[in-house]
């Protein structure tokens, strides 16, 4: 762990070193090509590279201060104002020199004007780049995609080696396809830190979507500039010469790279990795071929990221289908750790992880290995928000002492303040292989470039799995859960309002609401309603207790005589009413007395009797009124000598 904190440091330090050079306006450019830039009022060359004369064959002197029509032609113009538009290059023989001439429109004051040699090309590049997207369009996975990427790049452009590259979310890059020459150091598979492409760099991909770094070897050309203007303040990120920063030039020589060329692979505007060409001698492109892989490379990215899209849409639909089976264990259930924790279905099945807890109202519950005795201090630790880390020593070492087979943790607050849940996964001691040694001890100064590339294994300890996607699961399952809750408790008090809540059974509210239902679909009703005889005295010898026990058991007795469509309900007290749908008659006495003799059977000691008044409902009758008169029934009962059914 220490070897990783000491990396994390080295590589922090180099990364804000890397983020001063002045990559955008180096007031230098390439040697290959040359540059004018032109004030957009007076059309007058106010910026010209040191080497115009052997691009153009026009020395550098002659050029500044005068309109850009003196130098390449009036004639041109036309074609130099198309190219301005988008319709680069505009190709022209100048003074013996044949050139592509590509045009900027910068932001600012100055334009410019970018001259490169005209390259012969063998064969239809365009066609060949064509085939290539045709072909790669028919590839489904990612990684066939991008194994496919390396082998039709290198038939293209002819380079040493091809690699694509893929950021990780820690900004650091993996080597995930190559195609290389016979001879070539491998380089599938391997890491290197994110300050080798450091976050301006990448910035720069996002908008300039190639670079070609055509030699190693060349110095830099230096831009002259009329009195007034300063080359050095030229914005260059879009031009195809830009030179290059010294470290990056010489680290690229330590690879054994004379040139390389690299398109970016962008994905609803984020930088998601880069199709990398690279040569042991220098080789250059022409422009239009360049811009033809830019656009091969889009669609490349297009593949790339709706494939992770996918996968990750179908993760979600998978996550979508366990949350929703754990919710509904979670409403139906009256144990909501065991909904949770237990069974079948429990959190770890939607965040991967060695164990978890949960604090519901303040109570904690936790899985086998779950550190529940440190769960205050890391409840003060989080400060009420997420905490998601795979390295738990390195933000909390106190904490982490605590637990050392732990290292990390995944802490979410649920809604309830206090209540949380939270996931925990143990060390995995793993292994990256780098491209070159990163170790602090290779690095003599900040920005020194690696002299070696070959696979360097870095063993990293203290760290458990990344927990990655997984954060964002988590607070949706924590707000899942919050919803069950609030569901959950809106339905008992559904179920409250119109349930006894000692008996569980319909109370008087849904009876009268399915009296009334009832009544207004017509067809034969009876209405029984009991009474227990003698049940005061069972409350005052032998206490409330007692006597709410043998009211759960008088309902248990009812509801077991009755047929599928009956419905029985407490009214309160020891009244009792049963609805009898499609019975009337003597099959309502016949039912009412059994009922009779099922409840005075002994129980916990005690019997008791009841009378049972019986009701045949009529089509006119309210649910007021049906009580009324069946209540009526039953008194009449117990007048009779109690114990007994009358209608």
């Amino acid at each position: 762990m220490k070897l990783e904190q000491a990396r994390w440091g080295i590589e922090q330090t180099r990364l804000a070193a890397c983020s001063a050079e002045p990559i955008r306006t180096p007031g230098t450019i390439q040697p290959h090509g040359a540059l004018l830039g032109i004030d957009r009022e007076s059309r007058r060359i106010v910026v010209a590279s040191e080497n115009l004369e052997s691009v153009l064959g026009v020395a550098p002197e002659f050029a500044l201060d005068h309109v850009v029509a003196d130098l390449v032609g009036e004639d041109r113009l036309p074609a130099l104002r198309v190219a301005a538009e988008g319709a680069n290059p505009v190709t022209f023989d100048m003074n013996g020199y044949r050139v592509d001439a590509i045009v900027h429109r910068n932001e600012g004051p100055l334009a410019f004007v970018e001259f490169e040699p005209t390259l012969t090309v063998t064969g239809d590049s365009a066609s060949g780049v064509y085939a290539a997207a045709h072909r790669l369009a028919a590839l489904q996975g990612s990684d066939d995609l991008v194994d496919a990427v390396t082998r039709e790049f290198s038939a293209i452009t002819a380079f040493d080696r091809v690699m694509v590259y893929d950021f990780h979310p820690d900004g650091h890059g993996e080597v995930v396809a190559e195609t290389r020459a016979d001879g070539m150091d491998p380089y599938l598979g391997l890491h290197f830190p994110a300050s080798d492409i450091p976050a301006q760099a990448r910035d720069l991909y996002l908008t300039k979507l190639s670079r070609a770094i055509v030699s190693t070897s060349r110095p830099s050309v230096g831009l002259l500039a009329v009195p007034g203007t300063v080359a050095a303040d030229l914005d260059l990120s879009l031009a195809e010469l830009r030179s290059v920063s010294p470290f990056h030039l010489q680290f690229m020589r330590n690879m054994g790279q004379a040139s390389t060329v690299s398109f970016s692979l962008v994905y609803r505007g984020q930088l998601i990795g880069m199709i990398t060409c690279a040569h042991n001698t220098e080789r250059r492109l022409p422009f239009i071929l360049r811009r033809s892989l830019e656009v091969l490379a889009n669609q490349i990215a297009l593949e790339i990221g709706s494939a992770r899209e996918i996968a990750a849409l179908r993760r979600h639909v998978e996550i979508d289908s366990l949350c929703s089976a754990l919710v509904s264990k979670i409403v139906a259930s009256d144990d909501l750790v065991a909904a949770l924790l237990e069974g079948n279905l429990t959190v770890l099945d939607l965040i991967p992880a060695d164990s978890a807890a949960i604090c519901l109202s303040g109570i904690v519950f936790g899985t086998p290995g779950a550190p529940l005795a440190v769960l205050d201090e890391l409840v003060g630790a989080a400060g009420g928000a997420i905490l998601e880390t795979n390295a738990l020593s390195t933000i909390h070492p106190a904490l982490a002492a605590r637990i050392p087979d732990l290292a990390g943790v995944l802490f979410v607050p649920l809604e309830a303040p206090g209540d949380f849940i939270a996931f925990f996964r143990g060390e995995v001691t793993r292994t990256i292989d780098w491209l070159g040694d990163v170790s602090q001890q290779h690095e003599q100064e900040v920005l020194a470039p690696r002299a070696s590339f070959s696979a360097w294994t870095q063993s990293v300890s203290g760290t458990s799995l990344p927990w990655n996607d997984l954060a964002q699961e988590a607070h949706d399952l924590a707000r899942d859960i919050d919803g069950a809750l609030l569901r959950r408790g809106e339905s008992r008090l559904a179920t409250l309002a119109l349930h006894d809540p000692l008996t569980g059974l319909p109370n008087r509210r849904f009876l009268m609401t399915e009296l009334d239902r009832t009544l207004g679909l017509g067809g034969d009703l009876s209405l029984l309603f009991v009474d227990l005889d003698g049940f005061k005295s069972v409350n005052d010898t032998r206490g409330h207790e007692t006597g709410d026990r043998l009211l759960i058991e008088i309902g248990r007795r009812l509801t077991a005589h009755t047929r599928e469509n009956d419905r029985v309900a407490r009214l309160g007290g020891d009244e009792f009413v049963v609805i009898c749908d499609g019975m009337t008659g003597a099959d309502a006495h016949t039912l009412a007395e059994r009922m009779v003799e099922a409840i005075r059977q002994p129980f916990d000691g005690q019997t008791v009797t009841a009378s049972i008044g019986i009701l045949r409902v009529s089509d006119d009758d309210s649910a007021v009124d049906v009580l009324q008169r069946a209540d009526a029934a039953m008194y009449r009962a117990k007048g009779a000598g109690r114990n007994r059914v009358s209608a």
